[in-house]
């Protein structure tokens, strides 16, 4: 029998004690009517159960030849699980299908001969497809629509349902694709099917008669971070990527700065701009190009300030490389990627834990936050005593710029507002809950989900909770840390105060505490990856505080913060290039290598 064996047919099955017989019988009847005796099997990949599952299963095999149990004795996820049984089965044609039947088995012989005779080497039900019958309430509808319409504009498939439970495949061709296939868990099939449509395989996708079985299984954590992260993830692996390599780096880091630096004249009048910008002393705006360098080194000791509280040592001026390459990174790639760049540098060049690494850079990150929202708070608390809040209020609010100008500075007040409590309110949980014996984090993410992914998630936030309080838990590390917190940034607000200053703008108190609170808003406007590089933002936010609050004009106040933004932006951007040079380092091989770390530990995660 074993080498007439032509299809194979996994269930994957976890905790399915009360359902995996009957469904195996109702599997094996299916197959009688359409396939040859002895040319097929039905293969239970039980992953890791902790219910009857295996006895059950390991007693069907007993009783029928055509029945065979796959077992594992820690949990691979469901992707991984079916991955393991595929390689152990026997047959050329291999398929499976949700253990609830769902889908309809009337579908089960179209289903696989799609795959055995008519040519297709992958086949899969739809419930989204025109002549589907599917019943499906808006709880679970609606997450699957959103999903579906997401992998089909970033990840450009064809097809119309990803995630339906109903698949077959030929046995050449899906081991072919599942060497790009990195993900062990709910997102498997779905990666399977878009590297499959990339390597130019036949998909057939037929509609289905679905029916849903028991509660949903719709999952928040798992849904919202795990499969949106995976779609994002799958993204950059086969469409950014592939475009990148090590000798176009440099070439591309610089064109999208330039390019960001170009796109401000949607919002810009650049002939008023440039006008300004002639007047103003280049000597001078040189001398603000010095000032800012004076914090990279802070930046570089502050980390090995936070490294040495975590367990790890390492030189200021190897650090502050490490710093100028990650920044960099944020200039060039969306979503703050250069992060990942750091973690990478410091596993790479120092033997740094990815873990610690990304803790490192987290505390890091909070005492950024808290330091700005600080320096904005304490100016916003020295005007009110000087000003009333209501003269304060329609100062900022009544300030009138050019129409993007004005919306971009109302976006950044808004943005800047919400990040300065989201940190506020994050240190202040983090104090509270190191004080408490109650697992709050974990609790807070069990009531949003039971699903295995939840778990990583709640660890991660453990981690880097644990890891902020170890910090915040050593008075005299806080104090160095914050204290050089305090120095980074006030430099930053300096380097500005110098560029107003090549402007000729007379430095009253006054207006030097104006800078304090522009460039503090501006910054935390810049946390969230809005606009390339924060570039919109941060002006945005400097010209609507500091045409309210001074008499300097829209253009003026504008041209501004164009320079002391230039400035800082150049100043990084030569400093990472130089870094790169330095240590050998390749921004795209930094954000791949982290990526296939962080894959791999949600992979262990959902095993455990």
């Amino acid at each position: 029998m074993n080498r007439a064996v032509e299809v194979s047919v996994v269930l994957p099955a976890y905790n399915e004690a009360d359902t995996i017989e009957r469904t195996v019988e109702v599997t094996l009847a299916t197959l009688e009517e359409f396939l040859p005796a002895g040319v097929f099997e039905v293969i239970v990949a039980e992953d890791g159960c902790a219910d009857r599952t295996p006895e059950i299963a390991s007693r069907l095999a007993d009783e029928d030849e055509r029945v065979r149990h796959v077992h594992s004795d820690q949990r691979l996820g469901r992707g991984g699980a079916l991955e393991y049984a595929f390689r152990q089965a026997r047959g050329e044609t291999l398929a499976y299908f949700d253990t609830d039947l769902a889908t309809d088995m009337s579908h089960l012989e179209a289903l696989i001969e799609s795959v055995r005779s008519e040519g297709y080497e992958f086949a899969t039900g739809s419930r989204w497809i025109p002549g589907n019958t599917a019943d499906r309430p808006a709880k679970r509808g609606i997450p699957s629509r959103g999903f579906n319409v997401l992998v089909q504009l970033l990840l450009r498939s064809d097809l119309q349902d990803h995630q339906c439970g109903f698949k077959a495949f030929d046995r050449e061709a899906l081991f072919d694709v599942l060497e790009d296939v990195e993900d062990g868990h709910w997102f498997w099939d779905t990666e399977v099917l878009v590297h499959a449509q990339r390597a130019g395989y036949e998909v057939r996708e037929f509609p289905v008669e679905w029916t849903p079985k028991g509660d949903s299984k719709v999952d928040l954590v798992r849904d919202v971070f795990g499969m949106g992260s995976q779609i994002v993830r799958t993204f950059w692996q086969v469409s950014v990527s592939p475009r990148l390599d090590r000798r176009v780096n440099v070439a591309v880091g610089t064109g999208l700065v330039a390019l960001a630096l170009v796109l401000m004249t949607t919002y810009l009048d650049p002939g008023e701009v440039w006008a300004n910008m002639r007047q103003a002393d280049l000597l001078v705006v040189g001398a603000s190009v010095l000032v800012y360098l004076c914090s990279w080194p802070l930046r570089g000791t502050r980390y090995r300030d936070i490294l040495e509280r975590l367990g790890y040592r390492s030189d200021p001026v190897f650090l502050t490389g490490a710093i100028f390459i990650s920044q960099t990174g944020n200039l060039v790639f969306p979503a703050r990627l250069g992060d990942a760049v750091r973690a990478y540098v410091m596993k790479a060049r120092r033997s740094v834990p990815y873990p610690s690494g990304f803790a490192s850079l987290a505390i890091e990150r909070v005492f950024d936050l808290l330091t700005i929202a600080f320096l904005a708070g304490v100016v916003v608390l020295g005007m009110v005593v000087t000003m009333s809040p209501a003269e304060l209020q329609t100062a900022i609010a009544g300030t009138e710029l050019a129409g993007g100008q004005e919306q971009a500075g109302r976006t950044a007040m808004v943005v800047a507002a919400g990040v300065g409590a989201a940190a506020i309110a994050v240190t202040l949980g983090i104090v509270l809950s190191a004080r408490s014996d109650r697992n709050y984090v974990r609790e807070a993410v069990s009531r949003l989900s039971n699903d295995s992914y939840a778990d990583y998630v709640a660890g991660v936030i453990e981690r880097f909770a644990g890891d902020v309080q170890t910090v915040a838990s050593d008075r005299r590390a806080f104090a160095l840390v914050g204290t050089t917190s305090l120095l980074v940034w006030t430099i930053d607000v300096l380097t500005a105060v110098v560029v107003l200053a090549a402007f000729g703008v007379e430095l009253t108190p006054f207006l030097v505490g104006v800078a304090f609170f522009a460039v503090s808003v501006g910054n935390l406007a810049k946390v969230l990856p809005l606009t390339p590089a924060g570039l919109g933002l941060y002006e945005g936010a400097f010209a609507i505080i500091v045409v309210g609050l001074t008499p300097l004009s829209g253009p003026l106040a504008i041209s501004i913060a164009v320079v002391d933004h230039a400035v800082k932006n150049l100043v990084t951007l030569a400093g990472g290039l130089v870094s790169m040079a330095w240590l050998n380092v390749s921004l795209t091989t930094a954000v791949e290598e982290t990526e296939a770390i962080a894959d791999d530990e949600r992979t262990r995660a959902t095993r455990e």
